[in-house]
């Protein structure tokens, strides 16, 4: 994890697990947490919400989908979700390579190791 300003390569950091979707921490502090979501093919991060907090899905590498309550939105590396606190959302790789997802949230959740 970081402590001071550098510029950092995502895929460097990502931790991929086969049976369940990878989680590292970048940075995190008081005030924010930067992790990245790392999903084999067919992996997801299932439906959530957070409770005070708001997240941002900044996608780098692969292909899939955001889901949302009610739908789903396509999402290609370059692509950028924003969920407001309270709303539900996930991840869902539908490639057929490794989707690399970075995770922004603030406040950071303060009770679990990631709060992702």
């Amino acid at each position: 994890m970081i402590s001071h300003p550098s510029v950092i390569t995502p895929r460097e950091h990502a931790v991929y697990a086969a049976d369940r979707m990878g989680k590292s921490t970048i940075y995190q502090s008081e005030r924010l947490l930067v992790g990245l979501n790392a999903f084999e093919p067919g992996q997801e991060h299932a439906l959530h919400a957070h409770a005070g907090m708001d997240k941002v899905y900044s996608v780098v590498e692969g292909e899939g989908l955001f889901l949302l309550e009610g739908g789903e939105l396509p999402m290609r590396a370059g692509d950028l979700l924003v969920a407001p606190e309270g709303v539900a959302h996930g991840v869902r790789n539908t490639g057929a390579s490794r989707l690399l997802v970075l995770a922004i949230l603030a406040p950071p959740h303060t009770t679990g190791p990631h709060g992702r």
